[in-house]
């Protein structure tokens, strides 16, 4: 795998451990040259994910919205920083440099990217993994909500296994190395009516 997309905070979070994690995840994609795609910000979770990668000597892309680079957000420690004009732009090319994605904590636009292209796999737009870093427990309520739907019948249960998740970075990055993309309809067919 040459290039993972990692969503994740404009902010760091209430505990050591989100930093420590975050920090950990970008030395070992530096360790094993897997270039970072992220958001372009040095502020949060984000600046200490390509903090890390900087330290390390990986290679990063980072890709921001003209307007957040205009509130003075934009990382200018990297050296290929792309300049876009819309979130829709940003999150599009992501997708496209991206051959897996990472969600690490992070808020209502975190949740809002790892979910788009968990959609885009469950529709058949794209074949590449999909994982989420669980520190802390962060997402095990998301992953319990996803359960929900399966046992609800509002999400095939093959369509769970398209959400890998761990605790740790190399653990993550381990499943990626053997996921197999699933072949699933999405759409179910309707009861018969009686």
């Amino acid at each position: 795998m040459e290039s993972i997309c990692v969503f994740c905070g404009s902010n760091s979070g209430n505990a050591p451990e989100y930093v420590e994690l975050t920090t950990q995840l970008g030395e070992v994609l530096a360790h094993n040259r897997i270039r970072l795609v992220y958001g372009g910000a040095r502020v949060g979770l984000m600046g200490i994910l390509a903090d890390a990668m900087v330290a390390k000597g990986g290679e990063i892309v980072g890709v921001i919205p003209k307007n957040l680079v205009s509130k003075e957000v934009a990382h200018t420690g990297i050296n290929d920083l792309r300049i876009v004009d819309s979130m829709h732009e940003r999150k599009a090319l992501m997708a496209e440099l991206a051959e897996a994605f990472i969600a690490l904590p992070g808020g209502l636009g975190t949740f809002e990217e790892f979910f788009e292209m968990l959609t885009w796999s469950q529709l058949g737009l794209h074949k590449k993994p999909i994982g989420l870093l669980n520190i802390r427990n962060y997402y095990s309520p998301l992953l319990q909500l996803i359960e929900v739907g399966v046992k609800e019948q509002f999400i095939p249960e093959e369509h769970r296994k398209l959400v890998l998740d761990a605790e740790d970075p190399e653990t993550l990055l381990k499943r990626f190395s053997t996921y197999k993309p699933i072949e699933v309809e999405k759409w179910i067919k309707r009861p018969l009516e009686t």
